[in-house]
C-alpha cells in the first residue's frame, strides 16, 4: 500500500489522533473494555503506519471512561508496532504534569521511536487532573505558563538552574536522557482564545488548532494573530507551524458517510456533554446534516467531499498538519479501519499533491 512514506511526503502532514473514549456503540448497546480499546489504538497507529500517514497521537484523560491517561507509555508501545509514523500526544495536559518528567518520558520515548515524538500541550477540556495531582484550579492558567517556559527551558539544555512559584527549583541539574532530535517538537493546542494563539506565536512553538464545528473562517484570526505575534517575537515565519485537527468519518459517498456516522456523533456529544456537567440532548439528524455541510469543518462525506474541505482549509490558514479524530461514539473497529484506509489512498495523496504546489 505505501512506497516512501512518514517523513518523506511532500505536501501537508496527514494523520489521525485519540483520546481513548470507551462509550457504548448506540447500535448494540455494548461498550468494550479499556483493555480492548487499548488494543484497537494501537492496531489503528499500526494501520496508520503501515498506509504512510505521517502522524498518531494519543490524549490524555483521567477519567474510567477513556483509555488513555498516560500517552508517553501508549506512543511508547506504539512506537515498537511502528516504523516511521510521528508519535504525539494529543494533547498533555501540561497544567498539572511535572515538565521535568514530561521531557524525561518523552524523550525516552525518542529515543524509542528512533526520534518521532512530539508533545501538543494544552490545558484539558477536562479538570479532574487538578484534584488527583493535587493542584490548584484557580492556577489554571498560571501553572501553564509556568510549566511550558520550564520544558522548553529543558528542551535546550542538559543542564539547567531555574527558579518557579509551583516545584522545587533546580541547581545545576542534570535533565536525561536526551532525545535523539536535537529538540522535541512541542505545539501549543488553541481551542479559540486568542490568548493561546498569542503564547503560541511568543513562545515559537507550534499551534494546533482544535476547529469541531461551525465554518473554519472563524479560525482565521487566530491564525494571523500567532503568526503576526510570532515574527514580532524575532521567530522565523518558516518555523511558525499550524496544525488543524478536527473530527472525521470517511465512506465512499457523502451520504452513506453521514447516514453510518450520525448515531455515533451523537452519541459522543452526548456522553462528552454529560461527562462535562452539560445539559445532554440527543442531537438531531437536522443539526447533524447542518454540522456536516459543505462549508464546515466536521470532515463527514466522501474522499473528495473530505479532500475539498482539506484544501478550503488550507487556502485559509496555509497550515502545515491535518490530523482527524475518527473512532468515537463507540464506533466498531472495522469502520475506523476502513477510515484509515480511505485517508490514506483516496484523500492523503491528493491533498499531498495539491499542497507541495
Amino acid at each position: 500500500m505505501r512506497e516512501k512514506a512518514g517523513f518523506e511526503n511532500s505536501g501537508i502532514e496527514i494523520g489521525l489522533y485519540t483520546l481513548g473514549d470507551i462509550g457504548p456503540d448506540p447500535l448494540i448497546g455494548k461498550t468494550i473494555s479499556a483493555r480492548q480499546r487499548m488494543k484497537e489504538i494501537i492496531e489503528a497507529a499500526t494501520l496508520a503506519d503501515e498506509a504512510g500517514l505521517d502522524v498518531f497521537g494519543v490524549g490524555e484523560h483521567h477519567r474510567l471512561d477513556y483509555a488513555t491517561s498516560s500517552p508517553p507509555v501508549v506512543l511508547a508501545a506504539i512506537a515498537q508496532m511502528t516504523k516511521r509514523i510521528k508519535l504525539t500526544s494529543a494533547t498533555t495536559v501540561l497544567s498539572t504534569v511535572d515538565p521535568v518528567r514530561l521531557f524525561e518520558d518523552f524523550a525516552t520515548l525518542d529515543l524509542l521511536s528512533d526520534g518521532r515524538a512530539e508533545i501538543i500541550a494544552g490545558r484539558g477540556a477536562f479538570v479532574e487532573s487538578f484534584p488527583l495531582f493535587g493542584y490548584d484550579l484557580n492556577d489554571y492558567d498560571s501553572l501553564f505558563s509556568e510549566n511550558i517556559d520550564l520544558f522548553l527551558k529543558l528542551n535546550e539544555s542538559e543542564r539547567i538552574t531555574w527558579d518557579g512559584h509551583f516545584r522545587p527549583p533546580l541547581r545545576n541539574s542534570e535533565i536525561s536522557p536526551r532525545p535523539l532530535q536535537n529538540q522535541i517538537p512541542i505545539w501549543v493546542g488553541v481551542g479559540g482564545t486568542p490568548e493561546s494563539a498569542i503564547r503560541a506565536g511568543r513562545l515559537g512553538v507550534g499551534m494546533a488548532l482544535a476547529i469541531l464545528g461551525g465554518n473554519p473562517i472563524q479560525f482565521k484570526p487566530l491564525v494571523d494573530l500567532y503568526r503576526k505575534t510570532g515574527t514580532e517575537a524575532g521567530h522565523d515565519l518558516e518555523n511558525l507551524k499550524i496544525g488543524v485537527t478536527g473530527h472525521g468519518y470517511f465512506s465512499e459517498t457523502t451520504q452513506q458517510a453521514k447516514d453510518e456516522f450520525y448515531p455515533y456523533y451523537s452519541n459522543y456529544w452526548s456522553y462528552v456533554n454529560r461527562q462535562r456537567g452539560m445539559t445532554s440532548r440527543r442531537m438531531s439528524k437536522t443539526d447533524f446534516e447542518q454540522l456536516a455541510s459543505q462549508d464546515t469543518a466536521l470532515f463527514v462525506g466522501s474522499p473528495q467531499q473530505i479532500i475539498e474541505k482539506i484544501l478550503r482549509q488550507y487556502e485559509l490558514f496555509g497550515h502545515q498538519r491535518f490530523i482527524a479524530q475518527i473512532d468515537i461514539g463507540g464506533l466498531p473497529f472495522k469502520k475506523v479501519a476502513e477510515g484509515i484506509e480511505l485517508l490514506a489512498t483516496k484523500i492523503a495523496p491528493i491533498v499531498r499533491k495539491e499542497t507541495s504546489k
